[in-house]
């Protein structure tokens, strides 16, 4: 079952109506898990950053030794065609997809050079109201390393982790998971990056090769430094998000969603959180 309603799909050369078949039994990513995506957004007629997501994907594509075959400029004006379908005010979720086709020699590694799948989704999927918040457990599993895992690239085959920390975490009563790296230090939550704020400053775990520093969470820093916020990015512990004031997540999906607890520990949802949904959306309108 599809996450949204409305879909549209572009697959070889041009869009069709519905979640259409893209994909074969015995291409590679079928059954060796070599498919990569990124996500950006349609909201209030606007964009935002929908290149940095299409270069991303190509990047990731690079990242599982798959081909990209679609430049950065035409995959923008796929996706712009593509939305010329939607009303002004719908909020649509962009997903450019890439999968191996061939395998090489080893049938495991996909073929140098060989050819790739890809195809674009486009589905209406609500923004979240601002009111809208999350909670975040502890979680037994944890971020891999570059040595384990291709933690570079936006990966499907990441993901069933990220499935297993959301489960454990909602089976406990939470509707998100903190998740540690390697060392135990906080990486991000099971589905976004994750910021603190403390006595008036922003802080955010350092990119450290176990998960994606996400475009709006750049995005995010960027806004609140030139607002003249200060922003950290370090080594950040649990204990640092149990004594944060607010606690707050980013991600390309909702973009901004207050965390109103952490375990035992309840926040309520404060000005700099809010601040930082208003910039992002005043950035964008800037943007076009």
């Amino acid at each position: 079952m599809a996450t949204g309603t409305n879909i549209r799909t572009y697959f070889n050369g041009t869009w069709h109506d519905g979640d259409v078949p893209v994909m074969n039994a015995a291409d590679h990513g079928m059954w060796l898990g070599s498919n990569v995506f990124d996500g950006a957004r349609f909201a209030n007629g606007l964009t935002p950053d929908l290149d940095k997501h299409c270069a991303r994907v190509n990047a990731s594509a690079e990242a599982l030794m798959i081909t990209p075959n679609v430049s950065t400029e035409d995959m923008v004006a796929m996706v712009r065609e593509g939305l010329q379908s939607y009303a002004p005010g719908a909020a649509v979720y962009i997903r450019p997809m890439y999968w191996g086709i061939e395998g090489g020699h080893s049938a495991i590694v996909p073929k140098v050079g060989g050819e790739t799948g890809f195809a674009i989704c486009l589905e209406e999927i609500p923004m979240a109201a601002p009111s809208d918040s999350a909670t975040l457990g502890r979680t037994r599993f944890r971020r891999p390393v570059m040595e384990d895992a291709v933690v570079n690239a936006k990966a499907a085959c990441l993901y069933p982790n990220n499935a297993r920390m959301l489960a454990e975490a909602k089976n406990r009563g939470f509707s998100n998971a903190l998740v540690a790296d390697a060392l135990g230090n906080v990486a991000e939550a099971a589905t976004a990056n994750v910021f603190a704020v403390k006595d008036g400053e922003v802080f955010t775990p350092a990119p450290n090769g176990t998960f994606l520093a996400g475009i709006t969470r750049a995005r995010h820093m960027s806004n609140l430094r030139a607002d003249g916020v200060p922003v950290h990015e370090t080594v950040m512990s649990f204990a640092d998000f149990q004594d944060a004031d607010e606690v707050f997540l980013s991600g390309n999906m909702m973009k901004v969603t207050p965390v109103t607890a952490f375990e035992d520990r309840s926040y309520q949802i404060g000005p700099i959180t809010n601040r930082v949904r208003e910039m992002y959306w005043d950035w964008a309108a800037s943007a076009g």
